[in-house]
């Protein structure tokens, strides 16, 4: 782990539901709504109850227990006017969009915000969404090699005078992007996210991305991705920041939520599941190493359809409190979580579990001691 590490806050971050169904792919009851309305006052509380940042998702079609969907840049926009600290990053995907056009959107964002826009850049895995719209589909690791490309056209647009850039997806011929995004201490663009788990993902996010986002995982998991992907950054002369997912369930006791749990996935739209399954094997067991997204996911892990359970944030506050310290221990910089009944479980986060994280994180300035995971499996 990098020196100081430990010394920073963990930051917060949640999925914006934009989508219809929630954040699991269940007939149970979600208090949760897809609308701009409930989203506009869900970034209040959430920016009012330690959450820095909302990751807006993208989907272009009716799939897997998502029949409605709204669009991840615009929706970004709408939350941030209706913010004043919360960072909102907008999903996209390679392919449907050129990222100078991007760079550009951004940018006036970025203005129109006050320096709090960010992108999360998706290789994509859903083919039908290519296809329906006429686009060629490319394999796993052809969809990673122009998504590099598409963040270092992203980055030149936006720090270059003139760029230029030749690769075999993009090209650029003295664009000058102006204005440029805004100008803060701590940062050169807009930060540019990243997720994946596969080889050619790890390595591109040590190239070129700000941040890394890897599905749900658990303590050896995290522990494994962030010395792999930190390695290769270093030998690059670069850091890269490191985000999990997450899918907390805190209740006042664990029997409580494990009941929650339980009922989710006993309630789970098989059909919606299995068809999600189906449509990601291709980005997880097509890899060579198998170290893809999905690549071993069981039926109940993609009920959360990005392995949130496997973090296993499930319990009273004070064991989630430990696991997430624990999880900061062992190099994460970030949770990115999702909730059934968003409204008020971030109000019950930032009540119950969130001042018990600032404490334990207090604890390790003062003590080399590890913090003990209580009642929570590794």
């Amino acid at each position: 782990m990098p020196e100081n590490r430990e010394r920073e806050p963990l930051k917060f971050a949640y999925w914006v539901p934009n989508v219809s169904g929630g954040l699991v792919v269940s007939e149970i009851e979600q208090r949760t709504d897809w609308s701009y309305d409930y989203n506009r006052e869900l970034a209040v509380l959430a920016e009012d109850n330690g959450f820095e940042y909302a990751l807006s998702q993208v989907r272009y079609l009716a799939s897997y227990g998502a029949a409605h969907q709204h669009e991840s840049t615009s929706f970004s926009l709408a939350l941030l006017l209706a913010t004043r600290r919360l960072k909102v990053i907008a999903a996209v995907h390679p392919g449907l969009w050129h990222p100078a056009v991007l760079a550009k959107l951004i940018a006036t964002v970025d203005h129109v915000s006050g320096g709090r826009a960010a992108v999360n850049v998706v290789s994509g895995w859903f083919k039908g969404e290519f296809t329906a719209l006429g686009e060629p589909w490319l394999e796993h690791d052809e969809r990673y090699r122009r998504a590099e490309e598409f963040i270092r056209v992203l980055r030149a647009s936006w720090t270059e005078e003139s760029a230029e850039f030749a690769g075999d997806f993009y090209r650029l011929r003295g664009y000058a992007l102006k204005p440029k995004p805004l100008e803060l201490p701590g940062r050169a663009h807009p930060e540019v996210f990243q997720g994946g788990n596969s080889t050619a993902a790890r390595a591109m996010a040590a190239r070129v991305s700000d941040w890394y986002f890897s599905n749900g995982k658990d303590y050896d998991g995290v522990t494994e991705q962030v010395d792999e992907v930190g390695a290769a950054a270093a030998a690059h002369g670069r850091r890269v920041r490191f985000g999990l997912n997450g899918f907390l369930i805190a209740r006042d006791t664990e029997a409580e939520a494990r009941e929650v749990l339980r009922e989710i996935v006993a309630k789970a739209d098989v059909d919606a599941v299995r068809g999600f399954g189906d449509a990601v094997r291709q980005a997880g067991r097509s890899t060579a190493d198998k170290k893809g997204m999905w690549a071993d996911s069981s039926f109940e892990d993609l009920v959360q359809y990005n392995d949130g359970f496997r973090s296993k944030l499930i319990g009273t506050p004070e064991q989630i409190a430990h696991r997430i310290v624990e999880y900061k221990r062992r190099g994460v910089d970030l949770l990115l979580l999702g909730f059934l009944h968003y409204k008020e479980e971030i109000a019950y986060f930032g009540e119950r579990v969130l001042p018990l994280v600032r404490e334990l994180e207090a604890s390790l300035e003062t003590s080399s001691a590890t913090p003990e995971p209580i009642g929570v499996q590794p």
